[in-house]
């Protein structure tokens, strides 16, 4: 006969209880899951209910569903009886439905604003939680809204959960999953096995996963990876982006260790997007940079911020988003590998991928050189001002065919006339511009208000054009003048922040206004009148 193990000779229990506790021995262990749409959180609650049931315990657990994918999370309540069933005589323990809060012994979140959440709720208690929580984000609506960085602090919304448990792990639970081809629940699985919160043999664990009958090679994997998490012995989580091994050995040769790595993730992208040639002359635009970096800060005071966040913003927009880039980034074998992962195909599936594209007028004459473009861009004009639809292309490419696949490799391989379009030689005036202002400052604190601003671009389209329209305004009326440096940084960084957080522009020209600036010329727009319909008539 197999013995039953017992919570009370579990080290880790005892470790996180180590205030007394009269009503230990009868009290449920409490756990609280909390994951979003597609995670699998209902099926870790049901491996835990499954997991107790085989060791001879009394398990439980309900569910709070919520929105799925993002807009809100489906928590799961798991209460398991910590006397086995073999001593209670018969007597069934009444179990709880709903979390207390304050009263969970494990939290468990696959995404860490919701352990912040919960924190914020109060269902952690710092003298009783243990927390595994996801260091990976999934954004909100909220945040994706924002036209500049809406992003929550990792940093912050982590150290809050922290300071609300007792002990926390947090590890890259989403990015384990990708790496194991499997669900989080199977890594979060792995990591409440391994924290040794439950009295429960890995075989055990083990042993429900594979009666799951479903993706059990897969989950087995995620286990064993989170497993080794856990207890210390996983590297370094993966996701980080690193340089790739082709750049040259002394390619931030001559930069200090503070920017290097931005460096040389900078030059890793423009090479990318282009050739060799443009990596060099994104070096030589950061050396000039750095140079007048030096001149205005020689004490290195700053740590090198200026230069650092000039590099990062200069990479973005020499990379600037193209029909030429979109359709190398389309047929590329890093994104079919990816989305393959996340479908979840086999290496015997079949799959298809359908792209869907628009490109319109602008896109396309952006790569013709001025005598080809000018006419091109009047005669869409002139067809906008007649009252019709901007021309553009609906096109539906299926990359898994031959014909879709050689359609987009032949836009890919274009890269070579993007140098002789007018699109580039706007974007690159627009940057020389830009640095031109950074550099001739003569003031560290605008140097970096003005180094900020090229958060600006971003995007494409519509939006693409009015970060650039809105840059100019501040490059043109707020960086130059005649008052003193700290004043026009303080003008500079309320335009910038004001034109991230009102795509209609309103505050923007309201704060260029206040500085003396002119506001944004209004730019036409056609009107188009439409015939009313008399009622009943056809």
């Amino acid at each position: 006969m197999t013995a039953v193990p017992a919570f009370a000779s579990v080290p880790a229990f005892d470790s996180l209880h180590a205030a007394a506790d009269p009503q230990a021995g009868t009290r449920p262990l409490t756990i609280l899951i909390a994951a979003l749409g597609g995670e699998g959180g209902g099926v870790l609650a049901e491996w835990l209910v499954e997991l107790a049931t085989r060791c001879g315990y009394v398990a439980q657990s309900t569910s709070i569903p919520g929105v799925a994918q993002r807009t809100g999370a489906t928590t799961y309540y798991v209460e398991i009886h910590p006397q086995p069933i073999s001593e209670l005589a018969g007597r069934r323990p009444v179990l709880g439905l709903a979390a207390v809060p304050g009263a969970v012994d494990v939290f468990i979140a696959s995404e860490l604003l919701e352990a912040a959440r919960h924190a914020g709720n109060g269902m952690l208690d710092p003298a009783r939680t243990l927390v595994i929580a996801s260091t990976s984000r999934s954004l909100t609506t909220a945040e994706r809204m924002q036209m500049g960085d809406g992003r929550s602090d990792g940093e912050h919304l982590l150290r809050t959960v922290r300071e609300h448990s007792l002990a926390c792990v947090a590890f890259d639970i989403a990015g384990t999953a990708r790496a194991c081809a499997t669900v989080p629940s199977a890594v979060m699985f792995g990591a409440l096995a391994a924290s040794g919160r439950l009295p429960f043999p890995r075989e055990a664990w083990e042993a429900v996963i594979r009666a799951s009958g479903r993706g059990v090679e897969a989950s087995l994997r995620g286990f064993d990876r989170a497993w080794q998490n856990v207890g210390g012995a996983f590297a370094p989580a993966a996701g980080f982006v690193q340089p790739p091994q082709s750049l040259p050995a002394n390619a931030a040769a001559g930069f200090p260790a503070e920017v290097a790595d931005i460096v040389n993730l900078g030059l890793a992208r423009v090479r990318d997007y282009q050739d060799a040639a443009y990596g060099e002359r994104y070096l030589a635009r950061v050396r000039a940079v750095l140079a007048c970096e030096r001149r205005l800060d020689p004490e290195v005071a700053q740590g090198y911020a200026l230069t650092r966040e000039t590099a990062r913003f200069l990479a973005l927009w020499m990379a600037f988003d193209d029909i030429v880039r979109v359709a190398r980034l389309k047929c590329s074998a890093t994104r079919f590998a990816r989305v393959r992962r996340e479908a979840g195909a086999g290496d015997d599936d079949l799959l298809r991928i359908v792209d869907h594209f628009k490109p319109g007028v602008p896109e396309l004459a952006g790569l013709l050189p001025a005598r080809l473009e000018a006419p091109l861009l009047r005669w869409a004009a002139r067809r906008r001002a007649n009252g019709k639809a901007p021309l553009e292309l609906a096109l539906h490419l299926d990359v898994t065919r031959i014909r879709g696949f050689l359609a987009l490799r032949l836009v890919g391989g274009l890269r070579w006339l993007r140098p002789h379009g007018m699109r580039f030689a706007r974007e690159q005036a627009m940057i020389e511009q830009w640095l031109a202002c950074i550099v001739d400052t003569g003031d560290w604190g605008l140097a970096h208000e003005l180094a900020l601003c090229g958060r600006l671009i971003k995007g494409y389209g519509a939006t693409n054009d009015r970060g650039r329209d809105n840059l100019a305004h501040i490059l043109t009326h707020l960086a130059v003048g005649a008052q003193p440096a700290a004043v026009r940084a303080e003008a500079v960084r309320r335009a910038r922040e004001a034109a991230l957080a009102d795509e209609a522009g309103t505050t923007f020209d309201q704060v260029l206004r206040e500085h003396g600036a002119p506001s944004r010329p209004v730019k036409a727009q056609p009107i188009n009148f439409v015939p009313r319909r008399v009622q009943g008539s056809r």
